[in-house]
């Protein structure tokens, strides 16, 4: 926990994949998965704690190998930075997220839950895994491999995502203050949530073969 303390630091940009992790992954033929809105909130507390401590509030990313509609309308809900959709090879997208915002992957944590999100997790400075208990294998692959810094006790569709933002949130000594903040409505929450409010997300789309 020290460890991901002193390298949370260093972040300026979270990515997410999206099936698996803000939800199970099911899917039916036309129909893209959803999400909670208690990882929605974590989401959100963990960009105006981040915010409160920078001075601004960290890049969002979302990062799917599907055409997923509902992770769209999610971003633009919340405002998120990007949503690059049917990446297929997901270190090609974290390449283009690196290019087109000026960042290293040095400079992200990423979240993801499978075998497929390997090649785009090693290319960042902390990487979570939202826990699957069908995987015991990939589990134990993660661990010998140390492919990740930190899996998750709930799975994708059990709020892993908001697991993981509350670890987070803890580890910067703030989760009082930042709680406490958003309760109140005052002055920094209205601020940030302005600046949150202003960002116009954007789409980039892949060639899904």
């Amino acid at each position: 926990m020290e460890k991901i303390a002193e390298e949370l630091s260093k972040i300026k940009a979270f990515v997410f994949d999206w099936d698996g992790v803000f939800n199970n992954g099911t899917k039916s033929a036309g129909q893209g998965s959803g999400f909670s809105e208690a990882d929605a909130m974590g989401l959100n507390m963990l960009r105006f704690n981040q915010w409160r401590l920078n001075g601004k509030a960290p890049l969002i990313f979302i990062l799917t190998g599907a055409n997923n509609q509902t992770a769209l309308e999610f971003a633009k809900r919340e405002h998120l930075h990007a949503v690059f959709m049917q990446f297929l090879n997901k270190r090609d997208a974290l390449l283009k997220i690196c290019n087109d915002f000026n960042i290293e992957g040095s400079e992200m944590a990423f979240v993801f839950d499978d075998i497929l999100d390997i090649g785009a997790s090693e290319l960042c400075r902390l990487a979570f895994c939202a826990n699957r208990g069908a995987s015991p294998m990939f589990r134990q692959f993660l661990i010998k491999n140390k492919a990740c810094c930190y899996i998750t006790g709930h799975e994708g569709g059990n709020h892993a995502v908001r697991e993981i933002t509350e670890l987070l949130i803890g580890l910067t000594g703030e989760y009082e203050t930042t709680i406490k903040k958003r309760i109140a409505w005052d002055e920094d929450y209205r601020q940030y949530l302005a600046e949150r409010n202003s960002v116009v997300t954007l789409m980039e789309s892949g060639t899904r073969e």
